[in-house]
């Protein structure tokens, strides 16, 4: 291998394994918080389903936080403007405070209402908006973490996110476990171990953003340009996100006519998807922090091959993950539930969802590569196209398809396959050209 291939990987890898670490350490402790509600009964586990799907919609669609910081700042950085690239992440960090108070409000008074939507059993709803409800005090939350966790990327920095997400998942494992089942507070507890975890990882991120910023002389106070530059930089990444957001929504309102139990099952099989793909989005993080920087500095070359290894790295990635996958598919429902309607349906759905893996990891490096680049735009127009490509597929789902592991399978495989289908068309006909590549700060 030569030397600078050699050089790139180095990069590469000494930002994805820490990214890794604290992307896995979320979905492996939401996996957990499944596995401890689910036991709890089949409407619990839907109820979670559900307020799920309208909680990661609602910070999904803030998720330009983090992606949206990380370039910029990486960018400043490889000008070699640190002070300027803290306070950059600092502005977007007090815009996800003011956003994360706002929305928290509005959640809470919507929460019925946003999970009624779904029209589910009115036992299942019920148990959805008391999780929900409780989980707005956490929101505000949430969104520091995003945009601290960008700041900190852009930096060149992902040990300390890794640091902070393992400490803060694991406090809310132990907080749940201890909430609903010591305390008996049911699923409501499960929401109110993750507020009080989300919160002390806010503490530690100002303490550690605090101490950057005074080092290098970058001021704490807001800047209301630089808020306002954030923002707007993120309305494509919003665009691009809502897009993304209303596909999820779309297979869930489907996996909702199917029944309960294909409910329950769509919850376990988003899981592991989620699992998934964030373990491959840890290349796809490098993928930004290294091209904000590679173009922030000028160097083309560079980017070229960023683009070149970590596409190599999320294929491979992808194809192992996507082997353990579909070796466990028989058996990985027993960790979540005992309930046999849900065990029934989702070994074969489980299955399509390995099969996808090496598609997911070339999507996610190549989506990883395009927000670094600040090719917001592009992302946002297309990804309207992918889910109006998407979207007749999960009607007819809702439609036509019979219940059972007949229809979660279809499900699942309209999204693993038609949707990031359509993903990796629209990203790879991009990434083939150099429209991206604006170089400066």
């Amino acid at each position: 291998m030569p030397a600078a291939t050699r050089a790139v990987d180095r990069e590469i890898l000494s930002l994805a394994v820490p990214a890794l670490g604290a992307l896995i350490a979320e979905p492996l402790f939401l996996l957990a918080d499944s596995a401890l509600v689910g036991h709890l009964g089949r409407a619990p586990l839907a109820g979670l389903g559900l307020a799920s799907a309208v909680l990661q919609t609602i910070v999904g669609l803030m998720v330009f936080l983090a992606y949206g910081t990380t370039p910029a700042v990486a960018r400043r950085l490889g000008t070699g403007d640190r002070a300027g690239a803290i306070q950059t992440g600092l502005d977007g960090t007090w815009l996800a405070a003011g956003l994360g108070i706002a929305l928290g409000a509005i959640g809470w008074l919507a929460a019925p209402l946003l999970v009624g939507a779904f029209g589910a059993a009115a036992e299942v709803s019920a148990q959805a908006s008391a999780y929900l409800r409780v989980s707005m005090a956490g929101l505000p939350a949430m969104l520091v973490v995003y945009a601290a966790t960008g700041l900190l990327r852009g930096l060149q920095d992902t040990r300390t996110p890794l640091a902070v997400a393992v400490a803060g998942f694991a406090a809310n494992a132990g907080l749940n476990a201890l909430f609903i089942y010591g305390l008996g507070l049911g699923i409501g507890g499960s929401a109110l171990g993750t507020v009080v975890a989300q919160w002390g990882m806010v503490i530690a991120y100002v303490v550690v953003i605090v101490r950057g910023a005074r080092r290098e002389g970058a001021s704490l106070r807001p800047h209301p340009h630089g808020v306002l530059g954030v923002a707007g930089a993120g309305w494509w990444l919003l665009i691009r996100t809502a897009s993304l957001r209303a596909a999820l929504l779309l297979a869930t309102f489907a996996a909702t006519r199917l029944g309960s139990a294909e409910l329950a099952g769509w919850q376990i099989v988003m899981t592991v998807f989620s699992t998934l793909a964030f373990a491959l989005d840890a290349l796809a993080i490098a993928a930004q922090a290294l091209v904000g920087h590679g173009l922030g500095a000028a160097d083309v070359e560079r980017v070229h091959a960023v683009l070149r290894r970590c596409l190599q790295w999320g294929l491979g990635a992808g194809a192992v993950l996507g082997a353990v996958t579909l070796a466990l598919a028989p058996w990985l429902g027993r960790a979540f539930t005992t309930d046999a309607a849900v065990l029934a349906a989702l070994p074969l759905s489980v299955a399509l969802l390995a099969l996808s893996t090496p598609l997911g990891g070339f999507v996610f490096v190549l989506d990883g590569v395009l927000i670094g680049a600040g090719d917001a735009r592009y992302l946002a127009l297309t990804g309207l196209l992918n889910l109006a490509c998407f979207a007749p597929c999960a009607v007819l789902v809702a439609v036509f398809a019979p219940g059972g592991r007949g229809g979660l399978a279809l499900l699942t495989g309209a999204f693993a396959f038609v949707y990031l289908g359509a993903r990796a068309a629209t990203l790879g006909l991009r990434s083939r050209g150099t429209a991206w590549m604006v170089t400066g700060a």
